[in-house]
């Protein structure tokens, strides 16, 4: 890179000022930068936190309440009206955000442990159910792309239930909901819209409620193997990697879905944005009067602009990730289903 007018740039009394060079907007803040992307956090929590710094407080009609529950943190963000579903660019609802570090343990009584965390969260939204009520779980994605592979790999570990009934013995089911479980494939291989495989199932099995499952894009590598989202909104598939299809929702389907998700993947351009964010904040911390290279704006742009919008990152653990998180979901469905069964008939099934 070179400069028509270089400066000396060896002492901060050198540097010209801030406020001398760039306006208000000099750099790209977050936001700008998924609007550049065609799209906004999957997670609710991060989207909270994001537009939250930027408006300097609370959002309007929006809540964020906090807790912890052993070795995860619970965050709750509730829209309530139109104008924070305008603000968050998401539907009017309930989103519970699990974060643990334990997802990443490969542990049987760490998976039990996560699963009841789960469970605890997922069943105020199944309270309106009776036992008899059949429930569809629906698992999103591509089985043969391992990022995309969670709602497949759930499907796989979901116990099915709804061709029992009329087949076996009522006391034998006892405390047992009428389940039936699909993975609709993915329009590249199918033809077919998940959505529309979803509503044509809808109308055959008839169920009282859809649990969708998802794996999603995250705004922050950290996010990766450590999050689960539980929302009453329904899901946008292929919303956060800019492949939006039709939604699954209540408003399609005619009855509550809920949606499950675990980010998988983040994009490289929000990676590189948040390393030379880094290094800008520590290089004006350093500098006095929070003077800067008048080059280092053009550098982040340049920077940016090299990594293409479409690339997304996934960890090396990604099939320990999906293994993991799979099966704690598995496990807390069925529990949040089945909260009655005999356990000798569970046993016997499993």
């Amino acid at each position: 890179m070179t400069f028509s007018n270089p400066i000396e740039l060896d002492t901060p009394e050198n540097y010209p000022a801030l406020d001398a060079v760039y306006d208000d907007d000099f750099s790209v803040n977050k936001t700008e930068l998924y609007r550049q992307l065609g799209c906004m956090p999957e997670l609710a929590l991060e989207a909270h936190d994001l537009l939250r710094g930027e408006h300097g407080g609370e959002i309007p009609g929006v809540s964020l309440t906090t807790e912890t529950d052993g070795v995860a943190s619970i965050h709750t963000v509730k829209i309530l009206n139109e104008q924070g579903s305008s603000i968050m660019q998401k539907p009017i609802g309930t989103y519970v955000t699990i974060f643990t570090e334990a997802l990443g343990i490969n542990h049987h009584g760490v998976h039990d442990t996560l699963a009841d965390i789960v469970t605890q969260q997922l069943s105020p939204f199944l309270a309106h159910l009776q036992q008899e009520d059949c429930v569809l779980v629906v698992g999103l994605g591509n089985q043969n792309a391992t990022p995309d592979a969670l709602g497949p790999r759930v499907v796989q570990r979901i116990m099915a239930t709804r061709h029992l009934y009329g087949n076996v013995p009522k006391e034998v089911l006892e405390g047992v909901r009428p389940v039936a479980a699909i993975t609709p494939g993915v329009l590249g291989m199918t033809g077919i819209e998940s959505a529309e495989l979803v509503l044509s199932m809808v109308r055959t099995v008839q169920p009282a409620m859809v649990i969708v499952i998802d794996a999603l894009a995250a705004g922050n590598a950290e996010r990766i193997g450590t999050t689960i989202q539980i929302c009453n909104t329904g899901i946008h598939p292929g919303a956060g990697v800019e492949n939006p299809r039709k939604y699954i929702n209540a408003e399609t389907l005619g009855i509550p879905v809920i949606a499950i998700g675990v980010p998988t993947v983040v994009k490289a351009r929000l990676i590189a944005h948040q390393v030379l964010e880094q290094y800008h904040l520590a290089l004006t911390e350093q500098l006095q009067d929070r003077r800067l290279p008048y080059y280092a704006h053009q550098t982040m742009e340049s920077v940016l602009s090299q990594c293409s919008p479409s690339l997304e990152v996934t960890p090396k653990e990604i099939d320990d990730i999906i293994n993991n998180c799979s099966t704690v979901l598995a496990k807390a469905i069925t529990k949040t289903l089945h909260p009655d069964m005999n356990a000798a008939f569970a046993e016997s099934f499993f």
